[in-house]
């Protein structure tokens, strides 16, 4: 139990010293992490709401961190590539997180074509029950994106490397309010890269 800890900590450790120097993405990441908590909340009161909420908040927040503001030169830090950090990245790097945001931004196009989602749902009458079956559709989506590189995890590396990032997944919301619940204040000093980034 103390190495799946130990990899748990190293995950989150790399995750945090390769992708989030940027000042405004940590900021995103606490937007983030604080509506996937409420997000999680509601998951057992209304799963629709919970599932828009986490997707159309934390995640787009989260991933626009990644995409629009975090430096993609070279580390100098970590003396290491954009590339290469890509390449060992253990969950969704950016190109997989592309793939991921276009399945989740053309799913609600399965529920024109397919009301009842295969029977699986009560067919939408207006925009307001259309909603709440894409944000039940997005759940599925969600889970079955954590489920399906959980499990191929499993066969790149092996089963523990798997669950580790799968529990990183779902305590990230948590860690990073830990981590990152200053860098508001941060920014609105004008510091827009983490310190130790900007000294090199």
């Amino acid at each position: 139990m103390s190495d799946f800890f130990e990899q748990l900590r190293i995950q989150r450790w790399d995750d945090h010293r390769y992708y989030h120097h940027s000042r405004i993405n940590q900021s995103l990441h606490l937007v983030s992490a604080l509506s996937f908590v409420c997000a999680y909340a509601l998951l057992f009161k209304d799963p629709a709401l919970a599932a828009l909420l986490a997707w159309l908040v934390s995640m787009t927040s989260r991933q626009a961190g990644h995409f629009f503001f975090e430096p993609k030169g070279y580390d100098v830090v970590n003396q290491a590539t954009h590339e290469h950090k890509e390449d060992i990245k253990v969950g969704y790097n950016l190109r997989r997180k592309v793939v991921l945001l276009a399945i989740w931004a053309a799913s609600p196009l399965l529920l024109v074509w397919q009301p009842s989602l295969f029977g699986l749902l009560e067919p939408h009458t207006g925009l307001e029950s259309f909603t709440r079956n894409t944000g039940l559709l997005w759940l599925a989506v969600g889970v079955g994106g954590l489920v399906f590189r959980t499990v191929h995890l499993f066969f790149l590396k092996d089963v523990e490397a798997g669950l580790v990032w799968m529990t990183k997944i779902l305590t990230d919301p948590f860690h990073d309010i830990l981590l990152y619940y200053k860098a508001p204040l941060a920014l609105l000093r004008g510091e827009l890269i983490e310190p130790r980034q900007a000294a090199h």
